[in-house]
């Protein structure tokens, strides 16, 4: 499938980033699965033929994470719950001290359907494969799931352990090149 060549600025006008959690623990009725939405990100998408010279560099602003939904649970989740949510969030990825997550690809598969790259989180730098799909010449959709552990993140832990957040987090993309 042919990619329209060139260097693509993309940030959330072209599309959606999302991570999505699970819960774990005796006490995971209680809380949520939860949809966060990074609302403010970039990414310098260098796009080439064949596929495997392009590259794909991106950076989140933690800040910019918001929970956008939260599925099960005994009650709804509330406005006052995201704001909690979010308090936690800056809170476990230290937000102060590291204010930024990033991507870079080291290698792309010649179909385009595993982007190789460094993920760096909380100043810590772990390899990751993520899935890629090219639809048409202009979308790509794809994903990785992320261990938090990997990074020396903690998984989220309320009632003295009993409801905590599953270590894999699905992160989720679908942007369209502009152009």
């Amino acid at each position: 499938m042919a990619v329209r060549e060139g260097t693509h600025e993309l940030g959330p006008d072209d599309g959606r980033l999302l991570i999505r959690t699970g819960r774990s623990g005796l006490g995971r009725r209680a809380g949520h699965d939860l949809t966060i939405e990074a609302t403010r990100w970039t990414a310098e998408v260098e796009a080439r033929e064949p596929l495997s010279a392009s590259s794909v560099a991106v950076t989140v602003e933690v800040d910019g994470l918001e929970v956008r939904d939260g599925t099960g649970g005994v009650k709804p989740l509330t406005d006052q719950d995201r704001a909690e949510i979010k308090k936690n969030l800056r809170s476990v990825l230290d937000v102060r001290r590291y204010p930024r997550i990033t991507f870079a690809s080291t290698r792309i598969d010649d179909a385009g359907e595993r982007i190789e790259g460094d993920l760096t989180i909380m100043g810590r730098v772990k390899p990751v494969q993520v899935r890629a799909a090219l639809e048409g010449d202009d979308r790509v959709r794809g994903g990785v799931t992320v261990q938090q552990s990997r990074w020396g993140i903690k998984p989220y832990s309320a009632f003295f352990g009993a409801l905590r957040l599953a270590d894999d987090v699905e992160v989720e993309f679908d942007v369209r090149l502009p152009g």
